[in-house]
């Protein structure tokens, strides 16, 4: 039989299916997303709790024309398929193959790159904004898990949706989980509200809608009034939307083709915001992601039955050995208190949570907040340790300048996913993190580059009394034992390491994880005679003045970062030295008789690759090392 895929080239071909036919594609679809996720890895469950959902909208509306916002990006596979790039599924998340989120760059119906949820309404509410000042009549979309709709952006943006006069539709997809299943007050309100539900309530539900709309011959308001009356006396998030004067529809079966192509069809008529109410399962109509979401949220490839496949022992990651060492030091003192965003299990806080429960806090997709409680917990003598991606922790910085920074309170930042992460690109990359953190009076930076030096760090972050952030990749950590007995000493603050000899003409000062990168090409340049030391900066901010000192004696710096060049680990140490020989009146410029070359990424974002493959593309690979400072010794 052929399939129903091979016939359709574009979102026209699938609004020319039966709704029976629908379902039957939405077969088709999860079947292909299993397929290629089960070999590229991806974000599977939450995908395949949005099939149905996704069908119905581009069934409705027509998105080269209309707008469709996604909030929580990684949602947006079915998406793709439906729109001209399911030929190129099987390269998701792969080397010059698909984005795992929405790009731009690949579809005129991608609008945004979206890696960061929390935005999409305020995207929308600007593009309705826009199409009210034009005088046009697109039809704009936005969808909106029930994790992201708890962020503080979210409901700045219902907040401010007095401001349209037009239609706008909001789709809550609640699965009553983010990653984890979702926190707080308003997640609990949702949950009770799914739980009064049952499927009949749902199918009456959708009937009831659909009495009252479309709107034809009476007035919006009088046709709104009539079912929102019918849920005063029920458990109803109407409450919630009816306080902002926003008409709330719902909840209805998200996974019900046909009902959700009637009621889009029914609701797109409305000319004003409103919210529609929906009910997904994360990992629907495959078990083993439906029984365990958060194992199949983000994974890596495994066996069509569910089973993650083994891969190859690489050793300890970075996260792992964190989650060890928070476990120890809050062992040894109860005043040690772990916050994050929505994070448990990537920042491997799970064996913390199960071991000390009531010193965790996870406060759902809302990193300001988790920083600001972080502060307050700070002031009243606690140990709290903020635990988030850096990509997502850009989020709070403000809050990090004026409740951690300018109060010089001792919150520790523990950022997992500093530098590249690989396969799930530029929204998900820690470029920046050393640059806007290092710019804080009072903050000290800290990459470890093994994991004895992470223990070490967490332990020197416990006692500093200030602002401390430790960084740290997504990537396997160094735990050789003679590795660990050169770099297992305690952390003084300022102070480098030095791990081979500056016998010769260069020195290369690595930071982090491309401490390793340094000793490998040290050990290439070693081979063909060429001597170059090995020093670990240990610290991004503040930076140790010996480092500064190897220029006086002829030296050439090579630093080495897993981070943007701009404003990054190389241009402190730049800055440091412009500070020592800059005054001319003591004589100190003409003592710089070395030279500093920085390595790291230059002004340009990374695509999706392995984190191998892109260390190569910024040029800190060990071979790139190695090849620069060839380079510079032909020079000399």
């Amino acid at each position: 039989m052929t399939k129903i895929l091979d016939n359709i080239s574009s979102p026209e071909g699938l609004r020319l299916l039966s709704l029976e036919k629908l379902t039957d594609l939405a077969d088709e679809v999860r079947h292909l997303i299993t397929d290629c996720v089960s070999q590229t890895g991806g974000h599977l469950a939450s995908n395949l709790g949005v099939i149905e959902l996704t069908i119905a909208m581009h069934y409705v509306f027509d998105f080269k024309k209309d707008k469709l916002l996604w909030d929580v990006g990684h949602q947006c596979y079915a998406h793709k398929i439906l729109t001209q790039r399911g030929d190129r599924f099987h390269l998701l998340r792969q080397q010059d193959g698909l984005s795992g989120f929405p790009c731009p760059d690949e579809s005129e119906y991608d609008l945004f790159s979206v890696g960061h949820a929390g935005t999409a309404i305020s995207t929308a509410l600007g593009m309705a904004l826009a199409a009210q000042q034009n005088g046009t009549d697109e039809r704009i979309v936005s969808l909106v898990g029930d994790a992201s709709i708890v962020n503080g952006l979210s409901f700045e943006a219902l907040n401010n949706m007095s401001l349209l006069k037009r239609q706008m539709l909001v789709v809550l997809n609640d699965n009553s989980m983010a990653i984890d299943a979702t926190e707080g007050s308003i997640a609990k309100f949702l949950s009770k509200v799914r739980l009064s539900h049952t499927y009949e309530d749902l199918r009456k539900r959708t009937e009831n809608i659909l009495e009252h709309l479309p709107v034809i011959g009476k007035k919006v308001e009088d046709a709104i009034h009539g079912f929102t009356k019918t849920l005063r006396m029920a458990v109803t998030p109407n409450r919630l939307f009816d306080s902002l004067n926003i008409p709330y529809f719902g909840p209805v079966d998200g996974h019900d083709i046909g009902s959700l192509v009637k009621v889009f069809k029914a609701i797109s008529e409305l000319n004003r915001p409103c919210v529609l109410h929906v009910y997904t399962k994360k990992g629907h109509g495959f078990s083993p992601a439906g029984d365990d979401p958060s194992k199949f949220h983000s994974t890596g490839p495994f066996d069509i039955n569910g089973k993650t496949e083994p891969v190859a022992k690489k050793g300890k990651t970075f996260t792992q050995a964190f989650s060890d060492a928070i476990v120890d030091v809050a062992a040894k003192d109860e005043r040690v208190i772990a916050i994050t965003a929505a994070m448990t299990d990537g920042t491997g806080l799970a064996a913390f949570r199960d071991r000390f429960g009531e010193r965790f806090y996870d406060v759902g997709i809302a990193e300001s907040a988790a920083v600001d409680i972080a502060a307050g917990l700070a002031k009243e003598g606690l140990k709290p340790i903020v635990c988030i991606y850096s990509t997502f922790l850009q989020r709070a910085f403000d809050q990090i300048f004026q409740e951690v920074s300018l109060q010089n309170l001792p919150v520790i930042f523990c950022i997992d996913r500093g530098g590249l992460v690989g396969n799930d690109g530029p929204t998900h990359h820690g470029m920046l993190d050393i640059g806007f953190l290092r710019m804080l009076p009072n903050m000290v930076v800290i990459a470890p580059s093994c994991e004895s030096e992470l223990k070490a760090a967490l332990d020197f972050a416990i006692a500093a009394g200030k602002p401390v952030a430790i960084r740290y990749p997504k990537d396997f950590i160094c735990t050789d034992t003679a590795m660990s007995a050169v770099c297992g000493s305690d952390f003084v603050c300022g102070e480098s390491l030095i791990i081979k000899p500056v016998v010769g003409e260069f020195a290369i000062v690595a930071i982090g994880a491309c401490v390793q990168e340094a000793l490998k090409a040290g050990q290439m340049l070693q081979n063909e005679g060429i001597d170059a030391g090995v020093i670990d900066a240990r610290f991004a901010k503040p930076i140790d003045d010996k480092i500064i000192d190897l220029l006086e004696n002829g030296k050439t710096i090579i630093t080495v970062e897993d981070h943007s060049l701009a404003c990054g680990f190389g241009s402190a140490v730049l800055e440091k030295a412009a500070a020592k020989f800059a005054d001319k009146d003591s004589g100190r410029s003409e003592k710089m008789k070395g030279k500093i070359v920085t390595l790291g990424c230059g002004d340009k974002f990374i695509k999706a690759a392995p984190r191998s493959v892109q260390l190569c593309e910024i040029g800190v690979s060990a071979e790139a090392i190695a090849e620069k400072i060839r380079q510079l010794s032909v020079q000399k």
